[in-house]
């Protein structure tokens, strides 16, 4: 395809635009005149002209009201300015106002236009032409130059010495454009007289006429056709467009002064319906647009507090802000389904929402909405599952690692003594046991090291957001457990030096050491277990947690008795010191425990048993709260679910099986949605116990397989099925009403519809469709069942409803007399004249209705009818489309 040619839907490739052929001077010369011509004759509306068509567009201005004249439309605002930039952009606002008709302006840019490219300014008005003068001829399923060349081709086939095959040389002898305008208007043209072997008489007796007589101006001169081997088809291709027009144009028009009111009453009532449409259908999805982010910001908060604020603003979404959405989309499908129904039955095209409006769109929008809304709420609650984890995870570390770090405090400078160095034989041996003691002491807290560690590794692992002072201070305790390690061993080394020159030890004091140490470490770790925090979800988990604590009460009188003993060796040891006065200024030297601080820490546990059977009980009573939660949302979802889905059934019943007439059923429908309504109250009483269940922070039921959002999700379908359902029967009461339908026809489309609805959905397939026109006696080939589904399938779904079948049937039953009535009312308001005018039409209709009804015929009428007149066929088309009138 060249460079600048229009939309392939209406030139074929054999009409590209011959680069070489464009150096012909003759060519050139043809399509400047043919070109400017035509230009003009529509720029004469306007009330000016061009001369030079390279030169006269290169500003943009002209080319920008060409436009507007031939299209009827109004283009952007143009710039006044005179420099480059001002003319290239008024240049490209006609360009887009081009191809926004859909036409392909392949390499056409404004430079070329601004600079005075003439192969490109011809390009790109030939492209003008074919889709504004003969882009929508049609004749007999053709288009275009098909449709024009066919038209030509049947207007001359009665006269002799034509023969039209083409735009070029089948006009050189001029017969072609007589025989055209002797067929229309033979009192212009004596044909008889015409002769072939005179081309030059008959192409100036054609041009003249046209001219004088039919407003055509002269686009081609004699001279130049008849000496050129083949004139340029362009050129006559758009000359010979003008006597299409100039002719199809005299036609009668098709309706009547009494149609036009109800015509334009149901026109301005459909716009405004669509028009609500499109702005209900945009801001839904605005608000849709807005609100997914929202839903899929996954960005976590540090503190449950912010993310307790996240799931409220989240539970005020789904309470107040999402329902009334919910009604506008069920709202938005009704309107729609109505609206198609009163364009089908005022016999105007489906009608087609903006790109991205359908309502499958706002389906599809919605769908994604459900899906970032079902994503948001369990990320909530896994989020703050996570958080709670790491809360209990954070305080249990800084327990143990204070507990630790108290144990080791000092610990350091104990075992960097050189104390050994100057004591006597029994005080190193003392050393030496006593360094075997807290080489034990150190063994036992091995554990709770490597328990902080664990910790705070799995802080690690769930993205704690204070990791880093955790981690410090884990290094700290690793690093001083390291540095204890060593100081142990190298002080156990000198010690075991230096225990070759000892032989005295008091058994006693050791004996002591060794069975206190393990108790303390006992009574440090009962301790520690009394106060460790928990967290529980379950009745059982309480419940283990009970049995456990009750075990270890049963371990405190064996305990006890291990402590009297430790204290009857200290007493013991006190008493052979007193027998024997052995010098041991009355402490222990093998270990820093002593009987008080047994008797204190003992008394502590002691302590902390009833503190810690106070918190089992209340969180068993906690337990058992949230399991009364749980049972009472459980018992209503279990009854809210199955009779929610019973409804669904019934529902899809009753629209397959409706009996009686349409007003009978409804009213049956009608009441059968108040009963449905009337259940609102057990939802809303089920949300509340749905409510008490989030703040409670349960996050399982084993009692019942129903969550809230099915619930939701099932009575929202439920309110919209049944809505839809109710909006056919009213549609079809309208389609009743305006086809003059019997309740008995009715019934025989409903069996009918059933009886092929295989799959008892409510709505039949195209191959079910099919198999009932045929046994119906519809002889049906392939063509006119595709034309039969664009009526009742306009969006192209494969399927369809029962209200597009009864309108079917209804619009292949109906009387259609319409033709002859509206023929007669035209007759009678155009008197002898084949067009109304619009004085005429503003004195039979009331004001704003004649207005509206010219400003719908200004596009329809040709460049030669009657200023402020319409003509039966313009009429016809603006009001109805293509219709069979």
């Amino acid at each position: 395809m060249d460079q600048y040619d229009g939309d392939e839907n209406y030139m074929p490739q054999e009409d590209d635009w011959d680069r070489d052929l464009l150096l012909d001077p003759a060519w050139e010369k043809q399509q400047r005149k043919t070109f400017t011509a035509w230009c003009n004759s529509h720029l004469r509306k306007a009330g000016t002209q061009i001369e030079n068509i390279e030169e006269d567009f290169r500003d943009g201005l002209k080319l920008m009201l060409l436009l507007e004249v031939i299209s009827g439309e109004r283009l952007a605002k143009p710039e006044r300015g005179k420099m480059r930039v001002h003319k290239i952009s008024n240049v490209n606002k006609a360009l887009d106002f081009i191809a926004g008709k859909g036409v392909k302006l392949v390499s056409i840019g404004a430079e070329e236009i601004v600079d005075g490219n003439a192969k490109m300014t011809l390009g790109m008005i030939w492209t003008i032409i074919l889709r504004f003068a003969i882009q929508d001829i049609s004749v007999e399923e053709t288009s275009a130059k098909e449709g024009l060349l066919l038209w030509c081709q049947r207007k001359t086939a009665p006269y002799k010495n034509v023969n039209i095959q083409n735009f070029h040389i089948s006009w050189k002898d001029g017969l072609g454009f007589c025989a055209l305008i002797h067929r229309h208007r033979p009192e212009l043209i004596d044909y008889g007289k015409l002769r072939k072997d005179d081309p030059m008489t008959n192409l100036n007796t054609a041009f003249d006429v046209a001219e004088k007589y039919l407003d055509i101006p002269k686009m081609l001169d004699a001279e130049d056709i008849i000496s050129t081997l083949r004139p340029d088809e362009k050129a006559v291709m758009t000359y010979v467009s003008c006597y299409y027009h100039a002719f199809s144009g005299k036609q009668k028009a098709e309706t009547a002064a009494n149609r036009i009111c109800k015509v334009l009453a149901v026109n301005q009532e459909n716009e405004q319906l669509m028009e609500d449409y499109e702005k209900l259908a945009s801001d839904l999805l605005e608000w849709i647009r807005r609100t997914i982010p929202w839903l899929e910001n996954r960005l976590p908060e540090n503190t449950m507090q912010a993310m307790q604020q996240k799931l409220e603003d989240f539970r005020d979404y789904r309470r107040l802000h999402k329902p009334p959405k919910v009604q506008e989309k069920c709202q938005l499908e009704i309107n729609f389904n109505t609206l198609q129904t009163k364009l089908r039955l005022s016999n105007r095209p489906a009608f087609m929402p903006s790109e991205g409006k359908m309502v499958s769109d706002i389906n599809n929008a919605w769908g994604n909405l459900e899906g970032a809304e079902k994503g948001y709420e369990e990320w909530l609650l896994n989020e703050i599952r996570r958080l709670e984890r790491l809360d209990h995870l954070a305080e249990k570390f800084r327990q143990k690692a204070a507990i630790h770090e108290a144990w080791t405090e000092g610990k350091e400078e104990m075992l960097q003594k050189r104390d050994y160095e100057t004591a006597s034989l029994s005080e190193i041996k003392a050393l030496l046991k006593k360094h075997e003691a807290f080489e034990s002491d150190l063994a036992a807290h091995q554990d709770r090291v490597e328990q902080i560690a664990a910790i705070a590794q799995e802080l690690n692992e769930l993205d704690y957001y204070d990791s880093p002072s955790v981690n410090a201070r884990c290094q700290r305790i690793c690093d001083q457990w390291d540095a204890l390690g060593a100081l142990t061993q190298k002080r156990s080394e000198a010690l075991q030096r230096t225990e070759k020159l000892l032989e005295t030890i008091d058994q006693l004091y050791l004996e002591f050491a060794k069975r206190a140490a393990p108790f303390n470490n006992w009574m440090e770790g009962a301790m520690e277990d009394l106060q460790d925090t928990f967290i529980v979800h379950t009745i059982e988990e309480i419940q283990g947690l009970s049995t456990a604590h009750e075990q270890f009460k049963a371990t405190l009188p064996e305990a006890d008795k291990e402590r009297q003993a430790i204290l009857g060796i200290h007493n013991e040891i006190a008493k052979i010191v007193q027998t024997y006065h052995v010098n041991m200024a009355g402490t222990n030297p093998y270990t820093t425990i002593n009987p008080q601080e047994i008797n204190a820490k003992w008394d502590k546990v002691r302590q902390l048993v009833p503190q810690r059977d106070q918190a089992l009980i209340e969180e068993h009573a906690r337990q058992q709260n949230n399991e009364r939660l749980r049972r009472q949302f459980a018992n209503q979802a279990n009854v809210i679910g199955p009779w929610i889905q019973t409804k669904m059934e019934e529902i899809g019943r009753i629209s397959i099986e409706m009996h009686g007439t349409l007003e009978d059923q409804l009213t049956n429908l009608r009441q059968y949605e108040k009963s449905i309504v009337n259940y609102k109250p057990k939802i809303d009483q089920l949300e509340g116990d749905h409510q008490l269940i989030q703040e409670a922070l349960i996050f399982d039921n084993k009692h019942t397989n129903y969550t809230m959002e099915h619930i939701r999700v099932g009575w929202e379908q439920l309110l919209t099925t049944i809505a839809r359902t109710i909006n056919e029967i009213e549609n079809q009461i309208l389609t009743r009403d305006a086809k003059g339908i019997s309740q008995e026809q009715l019934n025989e489309f409903r069996a009918s519809f059933n009886h092929f609805d295989r799959k008892r959905t409510g709505i039949m397939d195209a191959e079910d469709f099919k198999t009932c026109l045929i046994s119906m006696g519809y002889n049906l080939g392939e063509n006119e069942f595709s034309r039969i589904m664009s009526i009742v399938d306009p969006n192209r779904m494969g399927l369809v409803t029962f209200q597009a079948f009864i309108d079917f049937m209804s619009r292949e039953t109906a009387d259609t007399d319409t033709a002859d009535q509206v023929m007669a009312s035209f007759k009678v308001l155009a008197g002898d004249k084949n067009y109304i005018l619009a004085d005429e039409l503003r004195r039979e209709l009331p004001p704003d209705q004649a207005e509206y009804c010219m400003a719908r015929m200004a596009p329809y009428t040709g460049p030669d009818a009657v200023p402020g007149a319409l003509d039966y066929m313009s009429f016809s088309t603006a009001l109805y489309g293509e219709s069979d009138l």
